[in-house]
């Protein structure tokens, strides 16, 4: 499995630098576009290789759906939680009722001995 793993992992490397490669030109990204004429301190731009645009693009893109994910689940997290929580104290309780409920006499302890 271990051999398949590193395939894999070099088919994506190799990929990756010919997506590199072939999109090597400089790109100007732009928060807002020239025509609505605002000024050029909010206007500006920075200029950046398309590869790089498009890495940082699957990255943001991975990092919101990682918080989205993390954010819906948060509600079986906490009921798994609580659940644990109620397991451990049911586990506490039932482990001073047998304290309490255990024979003292030798005897009754071998005959009430679960079998």
């Amino acid at each position: 499995m271990s051999f398949i793993r590193y395939v894999f992992l070099g088919l994506l490397g190799l990929i990756l630098v010919t997506l590199m490669l072939a999109n090597r030109q400089i790109v100007s990204l732009k928060l807002i576009p020239d025509e609505l004429g605002v000024t050029p301190v909010v206007a500006g731009g920075i200029s950046m290789p398309l590869f790089l645009v498009i890495f940082l693009a699957i990255a943001l893109g991975l990092l919101i759906g990682f918080t989205w994910e993390w954010l819906r689940e948060h509600k079986h997290r906490a009921e798994a939680r609580s659940q644990r929580a109620q397991k451990e104290r049911l586990e506490k309780e039932l482990a001073k009722t047998r304290a309490r409920s255990a024979p003292e006499d030798d005897v009754l302890a071998l005959v009430e001995r679960p079998r």
